[in-house]
């Protein structure tokens, strides 16, 4: 899957399969994942349509549970903690099996 980044992820703890954009690095569009934190929910906001596919997923990295609230008024799909980044690829599979599977 495509996925672009509008925060500071990094790129090693998702699975070489993926193809990873950095929105501020440039990127290229079409992604089918975009993943984002309460800093760059309103680049997230203001760029989805230029960044993302047509039909794409929103992941949320939370710090803390006051963010999940401000997350849900932006109608986010998907959560994870920021400490459990590592879980990623997980939630990645989870997403491409029911969402992108032909």
């Amino acid at each position: 899957m495509k996925i672009v980044t509008f925060c500071d992820v990094d790129d090693s703890v998702i699975d070489s399969k993926h193809d990873v954009e950095h929105f501020e690095s440039g990127n290229s569009g079409g992604a089918q994942i975009a993943i984002l934190d309460i800093n760059t929910i309103f680049d997230f906001e203001e760029n989805k349509l230029e960044a993302c596919a047509e039909k794409f997923i929103s992941i949320a990295l939370l710090d803390d549970e006051s963010d999940f609230d401000a997350f849900k008024n932006f109608g986010v799909d998907a959560w994870i903690k920021t400490e459990d980044i590592e879980d990623i690829n997980g939630l990645l599979n989870l997403i491409e099996k029911r969402y992108f599977a032909s």
